[in-house]
């Protein structure tokens, strides 16, 4: 992790004058000119409106306006709409085509004085934990150029973990927030779903409704700026964090899941902060029969997935969905909702992996045909989605905290889960778990 300034850091300098935004977007502009060459995270760049932005955030000061953000340099993952800039998700069909206007949380985040300098690399689609597409070409992970960054918001993630800028915003329907920030090093947070308006973060050309499961969300250096974003984003305010002493937590520790293998280090990692924890007086649980069915709902999860970001027209393994057989996939998901609502009764968080290991080798294969090496053992890479899967097949939120490096000196990130709307109880937690794993 690289010592830049932070996004409050940054904006406290400038509103006490020691800097100006337009300082500070000139050397964002120079780390990425220097730095992004061998990562190609930020691959739509629009300085000459980020300069133009950040010059009016200078007048802004003088005229004695304040605001959270005013004045950071910042990019968003090149799925958002940004007027003037191209939305093409990685689709070669889609190149030519340039937003007209600004998604809501781009317009939240520039009303709040985020100086935006362009857009982040991503998969074709958004559909790969890997980002790398035919427009854009491949993002390398900064700490292993040979290892992916991660997917789908992998251009988010590399910018963040080298330095390039202090905050980003990305999305997720299977990781595409948690797992880069794990392969990288840095804090996303997926929200609760429909806890941020995702409005503008539309396939192109398109203005659909938001896809069951998906959300947008923040992702930062560090956990401070994190919670900032994630406060100005959300289209209500979120419960506060629950005033907790450490005995008062009761935790339930997932290191293993019925379909999807875990890396020894990761484990290792998990285990240690559950001894920290117990130590500390919180109550720890690695078994309970209030868990849900894991294999069932990752099952059914995939089903759901699968028609959501397809839409139920036909493919070559299945006919187009009918009504009938989309509401009971909705049905289910209920299910599994207060399935996981019964248990969180009981217990105030999960903390789990979000991945079975920590970044893995450029694959391009397709995503059917890969395998990933756990421990020397080979697993079907898709098989990994069931971590994400945790959260997003029952709309809870789930904060990635970075809790050290294996043995290759690559980071490892695990997720903490808690009950829906209680966004700030998971990035509480996580605050916690990261404490006692740099302790």
């Amino acid at each position: 992790m690289t010592a830049e300034k932070g996004a409050i850091e940054t904006a406290q300098a400038i509103a006490r004058g020691e800097t100006t935004a337009r300082a500070e977007a000139e050397a964002a502009i120079a780390r990425i000119e220097e730095r992004d060459g061998a990562i190609n995270a930020v691959v739509v760049r629009d300085f000459e409106r980020g300069l133009a932005a950040a010059d009016a955030a200078d007048a802004r000061l003088r005229r004695g306006e304040r605001a959270p953000l005013l004045g950071v340099p910042m990019t968003v993952k090149e799925s958002f709409n940004v007027a003037g800039l191209p939305t093409t998700w990685g689709f070669t069909e889609h190149r030519d085509y340039i937003a007209d206007e600004d998604a809501v949380a781009v317009t939240r985040l520039k009303r709040a004085g985020a100086v935006i300098l362009g857009k982040t690399n991503v998969p074709v689609g958004l559909a790969d934990h890997q980002a790398v597409n035919p427009i854009y070409g491949r993002t390398r992970n900064p700490h292993l150029h040979d290892r992916s960054a991660g997917g789908s918001s992998g251009g988010s993630a590399a910018a963040l973990a080298s330095g390039m800028v202090p905050l980003e915003l990305g999305s997720d329907i299977g990781g595409s927030i948690r797992v880069p920030a794990a392969f990288n090093g840095i804090w996303g947070h997926k929200p609760t779903y429909a806890a941020l308006c995702a409005d503008g973060h539309y396939f192109p050309r398109t203005d659909g409704t938001n896809p069951p499961m998906a959300v947008i969300g923040p992702m930062a250096r560090n956990l401070d700026d994190l919670v900032l974003e994630l406060d100005l984003l959300a289209d209500v305010p979120l419960q506060p964090a629950r005033d907790r002493a450490p005995g008062d937590w009761r935790i339930f520790l997932m290191t293993a899941h019925p379909v999807a293998p875990v890396a020894a280090a990761i484990v290792e990692r998990l285990e240690a902060i559950g001894a920290g924890l117990e130590a500390a007086g919180a109550k720890v649980d690695r078994a309970s029969p209030l868990l849900p069915d894991l294999g069932a709902q990752f099952g059914d999860y995939m089903r759901f997935l699968m028609i959501a970001i397809t839409r139920g027209m036909p493919q070559a393994d299945r006919e187009a969905t009918t009504l009938a057989e989309w509401l009971a996939m909705v049905d289910q998901q209920a299910r599994a909702i207060r399935a996981w609502t019964a248990f969180f009764g009981a217990y105030d968080a999960v903390i789990a992996p979000i991945f079975g290991t920590t970044a893995y080798p450029h694959d391009d294969r397709p995503v059917g045909e890969r395998m990933l090496i756990v421990d020397g053992q080979p697993s079907p890479n898709g098989l990994q989605l069931a971590w994400p899967a945790l959260g997003n097949y029952p709309n809870l939120p789930g904060t990635s905290v970075p809790v050290g490096r294996d043995a290759d000196g690559l980071p490892i990130g695990v997720q903490v889960l808690t009950d829906r709307w209680r966004d700030h109880d998971a990035i509480a937690l996580a605050k916690w778990v990261h404490q006692l794993a740099a302790s």
